[in-house]
């Protein structure tokens, strides 16, 4: 992958999960709408079971990896749990707004792709 392209990539996923990260504690962004009764009891036991704070500390921690490029492929291996279940969530509980998470998803396998060679002992 073009080293520009892979920096503009792996730049836009730390923007995008460092401000999802922020909003889960500082609330900037409108709340999806549609949400079903399913997946709004499932997002509060998220919320009462702490949860949700750790994905957030998680994510503006990758997220300030990826834009400043210190163990972003670390962080972005780690993020990779985040990206699949916020998809699994969305395509079951809330397919009405799974964008974002696919999204999500797509951009974090092409910054695992980018980072192909430092994964390389890991995978020997």
């Amino acid at each position: 992958m073009n080293s520009k392209v892979f920096m503009i990539i792996r730049i836009l996923l730390g923007l995008f999960v460092l401000v999802f990260g922020l909003n889960k504690f500082l609330q900037f962004l409108p709340a999806p709408e549609g949400m079903s009764e399913d997946a709004g009891a499932y997002f509060v036991a998220l919320m009462s079971a702490k949860v949700i704070s750790l994905v957030a500390i998680v994510e503006i921690a990758a997220g300030l990896a990826l834009i400043f490029n210190k163990f972003g492929a670390l962080m972005a291996f780690i993020l990779m749990s985040v990206s699949v279940n916020a998809v699994l969530y969305h395509a079951n509980l809330d397919p009405d707004n799974i964008a974002p998470a696919i999204a999500l998803l797509i951009l974090n396998i092409l910054v695992l792709y980018g980072y192909k060679d430092k994964y390389k002992d890991l995978f020997n």
